[in-house]
């Protein structure tokens, strides 16, 4: 039993989450990231829907899809934050209460602009949500060994939300209107509102000094103008754009500043100690590169399934259903993996299996090969699951419990980030090389080739529309290119991932449980304290002898999160 109790007059009651009902907090959180990982997905099949209904022009379109994930990426680390102060529960049930508000707003809007504000304030709402359910899940799971558990299960619950997203905006698109992907979200939360008050526990940090509210809007703008510049080069913008570089150039100058603030504050918003512990900082990147490797490799691949071979959205949602299977077998396994092979190991296999699997899937051509590809997902996605939940459970365990909600909010922020980047430098790759074998195809005029070159979308328009010989030369030419730049960008992905292994091999050998872990967690507190710079493996808390184990009181003061009924 986990926890403590506290009551002023009547009969001692049980806190919520300690005890067995920390399993039910566990499907609680579990059904608040399903609703996030969801929206994240489901408007994609309905953007023709969306369009056809409220005429949006090209910029409201891309904000229509792009506000939600910029929203929610840039207040991870200010919401993730001000639960370590305010109480984790309380910032996700607010959470909760925005979510469906603004859900039901975007079901009804009558104008692009109303949905692009209610997609904002879904992002609002899912940066709420999304590290308190990181943080409570720390605090409600001291024990490393069944934390490692439900993050598993955690895990294997985001994969299947993002899978799942596609799958049932379809279904509602084709018995609804699209309004109907946002209205699922509100019986939803109807539940989970009360159940949440009721068996959720409150805590926070140790709260001390004021919350820092100038580093968190520094922080909320930088990351804003990171994010938003970072998709602006994965939307094929020019680098040398002033709405490209200024936001860019303006979100990191802000970073820096608040990286500086950070040290220089006695009661830090985020202490950025953290990442002096190899582990730490060591999982994060990890978790960068492994997104940075795979996301824009996702998008390319499905537009290889559906351009060249032919497949409908359906077919192509269910050749890539594997994929979402190996990932939840994966978080469903990794806590007896950790256990075994210790965070190093299990990181360094899961990017050498995902890169094997990236370098299988070399091997696709212009024709269907079912087999090849059921086999390189099934590695693609039981590898990737392995990396991000080796990295983020090492991550969330090396950090205090007391400042649980700023690492997860920085697990989550580098994930958006690593996903972005991705995207962009995955996609400048695939255009370098497929744009040059479409400049010297004979019969087709040099400017209907540089239109070409956009796309392997707008090539088949254009050789539609040049029909005869010249049209089928520049499809078949247009075809291959993007083979060829397919195969390139899975090269590319490739030695990204094994350059994570590389970093991997950072990690701790072992996973530290029970004594250990509360002892590592005292003497990093002690020093940051002290103001001593943390070296990897640690030195002996103040005050104890050489060799000798903490006492017993401090171990189990350590051990036992601040939690309140």
């Amino acid at each position: 039993m986990s926890g403590t109790t506290t009551a002023a007059v009547g009969p001692r009651r049980r806190t919520p989450g300690a005890g067995a009902n920390r399993w039910v907090v566990l499907v609680v959180l579990c059904v608040s990231l399903l609703l996030v990982a969801l929206d994240a997905t489901v408007l994609h099949v309905a953007v023709p829907a969306v369009t056809e209904d409220l005429r949006p022009g090209a910029i409201e379109l891309l904000w229509i899809v792009d506000v939600y994930p910029l929203v929610c990426a840039s207040l991870l680390i200010l919401f993730g934050t001000l639960g370590d102060r305010v109480g984790r529960r309380r910032v996700l049930l607010l959470g909760y209460g925005l979510f469906g508000v603004a859900s039901a707003v975007a079901a009804f809007a009558q104008t692009a602009e109303m949905l692009i504000l209610a997609r904002a304030l879904l992002g609002v709402g899912g940066a709420m949500i999304m590290p308190a359910t990181l943080s409570l899940l720390r605090q409600v799971f001291p024990d490393r060994r069944e934390r490692a558990l439900a993050i598993g299960i955690w895990s294997a619950v985001a994969a299947v939300g993002a899978a799942v997203g596609p799958l049932l905006g379809g279904f509602l698109l084709e018995h609804f209107w699209w309004g109907a992907v946002f209205l699922v979200n509100i019986p939803l939360m109807l539940v989970s509102l009360p159940v949440g008050r009721a068996l959720l526990p409150e805590s926070r940090g140790e709260g001390d000094g004021p919350w820092d509210v100038t580093g968190a809007l520094m922080a909320a703008a930088g990351l804003f103008g990171v994010v938003l510049g970072v998709k602006r080069l994965g939307g094929g913008e020019a680098a040398a754009s002033p709405f490209t570089l200024l936001p860019l150039l303006i979100g990191g100058a802000l970073l820096l500043l608040f990286a500086r603030r950070q040290r220089r504050l006695p009661h830090p918003l985020v202490d950025l100690r953290m990442f002096r512990r190899p582990a730490f900082s060591t999982s994060v990147g990890c978790i960068v590169l492994a997104m940075l490797a795979l996301v824009g490799l996702e998008l390319i691949a499905a537009q290889y399934l559906q351009l060249v071979l032919g497949l409908s959205p359906l077919q192509t949602g269910l050749r890539l259903l594997p994929l979402t299977v190996a990932a939840m077998a994966a978080g469903l396994a990794g806590a007896r993996m950790l256990r075994r092979f210790g965070p190093r190991r299990m990181v360094c296999f899961g990017f050498c299996l995902t890169a094997a699997a990236v370098l299988t899937l070399t091997a696709m051509g212009g024709t269907d090969n079912p087999a090849l590809l059921l086999a390189g997902f099934v590695l693609l996605g039981f590898g990737l699951e392995t990396t991000l939940f080796g990295a983020y459970e090492s991550m969330l365990s090396e950090a205090p419990a007391d400042q649980a909600g700023g690492a997860a909010a920085i697990g989550e922020t580098s994930y958006q980030l690593g996903a972005g980047i991705g995207i962009a430098l995955l996609g400048s790759v695939m255009n370098a090389a497929y744009t040059p074998g479409l400049r010297a195809v004979p019969g087709v005029p040099r400017r209907a080739s540089d239109a070409a070159g956009h796309s392997l979308g707008e090539a088949y328009e254009v050789a539609g529309r040049l029909g005869g010989t010249a049209g089928a030369a520049l499809r078949r030419a247009a075809r291959d290119s993007f083979v060829h730049g397919l195969h390139m960008t899975l090269l590319v992905s490739a030695g990204l991932l094994l350059m994570g292994a590389l970093m991997a091999l950072r990690l701790p050998w072992v996973m530290q449980c029970g004594e250990e872990q509360s002892g590592a967690e005292e003497q990093f507190k002690a020093e940051v304290r002290d103001g001593a710079e943390v070296q990897s493996g640690g030195e002996v808390q103040a005050g104890a002898e050489v060799g000798l184990p903490a006492p017993r009181e401090a171990e189990a003061a350590a051990r036992k999160p601040r939690v309140t009924a």
